[in-house]
């Protein structure tokens, strides 16, 4: 039996193309699997199989419980029995047992045959999978072997991989034995083992698509910096130069158009804009607009938000069919992207200079000729009066030392004065809301003026409704309200 055991697992080893200790693993198993259909299935049973000799030893044990908690026989023990046989041991310990070598029988053999062909079988395709890994391939090639619910069965080599409906181009017609390439998305392990999930909608596939076609990207003269889809209608793609000699735009799109060609034709004829990456967010938003062209543009750094003005005949290019350019233009550069024509522009700075006026006037006690003065050098918040250094104030024709050190100082006690006010109503805010991760003080404020004091009334919150109170990103709010309703779950 020994002999035959070593025989059998160096015959399988050798077949699968699988270690011998995954071998021996599955004998084990199997063993284990035809020991208990002889004596219990609940049975706690294991065996051990020496690597050398292929000798094999079965062993059964039980779980010592407490008495209140002795519930099953088959693996359980009580304590007081237990101690019977050993005085020291405690609850948690286990109690073996060696068993006699068994007769499987034809039953048992069976059924360890099948629990090792099972087990070499998730073995073997688990190595093809770190095998087909190893070579750190992001594109699949393969045939679609056949159609379930929608989603394709696609064969690559000796893998299989699914390709899921809503992964594939809208209006794709794609059929049984269809060529196709798609991106390696993810690898889910399921209890059926590893599968491979494969996506034709995703940025990255673009983008490999590119890397394939470009030699330039390989021997890294020039680089793909990101990627904007709208699967089936149009695409976005950032490049970036790192040769002066290399044109990204001219070299993506090749000779006659050749590059990009190809790379549509993979994507079911998909429209590509390539656009010059810039360090300059500004430059690269009016890259990402075109065919637009861009008036002016405003910078908001702390809301990351760009207010882009363009002529009244370039806003319908600009916003694109149905916002599609500017939406594409958003996601490429990472920005919120305003569009606005001039009149626009200049009815909301009229706004804006008006509210500031009147703050100005309120707060600082002061009147309207030097609000505007105030105004007119760039000023539009009390925070700005009080801790802009004095040597930069002095600079400003019309105002002295005194008035510049009496305006800062009315400031500064407003801004105190809001401080505590604002700290004061914190306290009418619950302590699980404000000890939530990724809350402030400030936020907690911002919620507490629409009447959300708790964590739960956060949780009960749609992600557009917190979207439109705080102005923070969807993705922002969305991870917020699932960290408060993560307690509703524990």
């Amino acid at each position: 039996m020994s002999r035959e055991i070593l025989l059998l697992v160096d015959a399988l080893a050798r077949e699968k193309n699988v270690a011998r200790d995954v071998v021996f693993g599955a004998l084990e198993m199997a063993l284990a699997s035809a020991t208990k259909k002889r004596i219990d299935d609940e049975a706690d049973v294991w065996v051990t199989i020496d690597r050398n000799t292929g000798e094999f030893e079965s062993f059964r044990r039980w779980l010592v419980v407490d008495d209140s908690e002795y519930v099953n026989e088959f693996t359980q023990t009580p304590l007081s029995e237990a101690r019977q046989d050993d005085a020291e041991v405690e609850v948690g310990d286990y109690l073996e047992e060696t068993l006699e070598p068994i007769d499987f029988g034809r039953i048992g053999a069976q059924a360890a045959k099948q629990v090792i062909l099972q087990k070499i079988r998730d073995a073997e395709r688990e190595q093809i999978l770190n095998d087909f890994l190893e070579r750190k391939e992001h594109i699949v090639s393969g045939t679609i072997k056949r159609m379930e619910r929608g989603n394709a069965i696609v064969e690559a080599g000796k893998i299989e991989a699914l390709l899921p409906r809503d992964q594939m181009i809208p209006k794709e017609n794609l059929r049984v034995g269809d060529r196709v390439k798609a991106y390696l998305l993810k690898i889910d392990r399921t209890v059926r083992g590893p599968q491979i999930v494969l996506s034709r909608t995703a940025p990255e596939f673009i983008m490999c698509l590119f890397e394939l076609e470009v030699p330039e990207i390989e021997d890294g003269l020039m680089e793909l910096k990101a990627c904007a889809r709208d699967p089936g209608m149009r695409a976005k793609i950032a490049v970036k130069s790192n040769d002066a000699r290399v044109d990204p735009i001219g070299t993506c799109v090749g000779m006659r158009g050749t590059r990009v060609m190809a790379v549509r034709n993979e994507i079911a004829e998909e429209p590509i804009d390539i656009v010059l990456w810039s360090a300059d967010p500004a430059q690269f938003v009016i890259g990402a607009l075109a065919p637009a062209e861009v008036s002016s543009i405003v910078v908001d750094e702390e809301k990351h938000a760009m207010d882009v003005v363009v002529e009244e005949a370039n806003l319908a290019a600009a916003i694109g069919k149905g916002g599609q350019n500017v939406r594409l233009a958003s996601e490429l550069t990472g920005w919120t992207i305003n569009l606005m024509t001039r009149e626009e522009s200049e009815k909301r700075q009229e706004a804006e200079t008006a509210n500031t006026r009147l703050l100005f006037i309120e707060k600082l006690d002061i009147d309207e000729e030097l609000a505007d003065l105030l105004i007119g050098e760039g000023f539009s918040a009390l925070e700005e009066i009080a801790y802009v250094p004095l040597a930069e104030m002095l600079e400003i024709e019309g105002l002295d030392e005194e008035l510049i050190n009496e305006l800062r100082n009315r400031a500064r006690n407003i801004l105190l004065t809001e401080a505590i006010v604002a700290e004061e109503k914190l306290e009418e805010v619950d302590e699980a809301l404000l000890n939530l991760e990724g809350m402030d003080n400030e936020l907690a404020g911002t919620l507490l003026a629409q009447n959300v004091k708790t964590r739960d009334e956060l949780a009960e919150l749609a992600v557009d409704e917190l979207v439109e109170i705080t102005g923070m990103e969807e993705e922002k709010a969305k991870a917020l309200i699932l960290k408060a309703r993560a307690h509703w779950f524990e």
